[in-house]
């Protein structure tokens, strides 16, 4: 149903980085590369974050990203922690989302909320 998600930053270089760290555990790559933006995925663009010189809002929600399992969620938060991320959740099982949902909760550089997951329903 979701075709791309696109997430403003505030420096693009700053959360390329961070980007780069976290999806590169996950066995995505950059897609795309330009002056303004930066696309991820495996075949096709589908995380996008641009800059468009406005700081983003913090509270705007999150973006999940789906994980091959736990080693792959400890791994991506791991990364994010050593690319200029901040903890906002351990990663760990979350019983309250199912049985097997287990997932770690980082803040991008500007703050945004981005989730990785794995076992979800």
């Amino acid at each position: 149903m979701i075709d791309h998600v696109g997430l403003e930053v505030a420096d693009l270089a700053r959360s390329a980085r961070f980007y780069d760290a976290v999806l590169r555990a996950l066995g995505a790559r950059r897609v795309h590369e330009g002056e303004a933006a930066i696309a991820y995925g495996r075949a096709q663009a589908v995380l996008w974050i641009v800059a468009r010189g406005e700081a983003p809002a913090q509270s705007f929600g999150h973006v999940a990203l789906r994980a091959a399992g736990r080693v792959a969620v400890d791994a991506a938060h791991a990364a994010g922690l050593g690319a200029g991320g901040s903890d906002d959740g351990p990663p760990g099982p979350r019983p309250l989302y199912g049985p097997t949902y287990y997932a770690g909760y980082l803040r991008d550089p500007d703050g945004l909320r981005v989730e990785v997951v794995s076992g979800s329903a």
